[in-house]
């Protein structure tokens, strides 16, 4: 699957229902019919929304680890705490369950935002919060994380 692009803001209503940006479910549209996995983010207060390849892969990584760990054992488990198989209507609207909503403090205001391969679904304010908090030290984190110097760049 291409990496996905955008961030969009929109409503969640009364029952918990997210109409998908058209933007995003174009995008999506490879992938639309076979379902979706949306679980608890681990790092933010924010749910994810893979589509059911992206979690196939993810799931094989996570089922090489030696279960008989103890820590492996809870990671897994805490991994797939509250993961839920969720599948976008004919109106493209996906339902986000109660008990993700409560995770997540998802308001009637929420941002759907692009993570490379996955969805993130963020409550507006707390999105807001988290790129505020963020900004200040964005360029030492990108420095750190993207400009390694790996030497698998030729200069010409």
């Amino acid at each position: 699957m291409n990496a996905l692009i955008g961030t969009y803001e929109c409503k969640v209503d009364a029952k918990g229902r997210l109409l998908l940006p058209a933007a995003i479910k174009k995008q999506l549209s490879p992938v639309l019919q076979n379902g979706f996995v949306l679980k608890r983010a681990v790092f933010q207060p924010c749910l994810e929304l893979y589509p059911m390849s992206e979690w196939g892969l993810l799931m094989q990584k996570i089922n090489k680890l030696n279960k008989f760990k103890k820590k492996n054992n809870d990671f897994i488990r805490r991994f797939t705490a509250g993961v839920k198989m969720i599948e976008i209507d004919s109106a493209g609207r996906l339902l986000i369950p109660r008990d993700l909503v409560t995770f997540s403090g998802i308001t009637k205001d929420i941002v759907v935002s692009s993570a490379i391969n996955i969805i993130e679904i963020w409550d507006k304010d707390r999105y807001e919060k988290a790129i505020d908090d963020a900004t200040g030290d964005f360029a030492d984190l990108a420095e750190e994380v993207m400009g390694q110097d790996d030497g698998d760049h030729e200069i010409s």
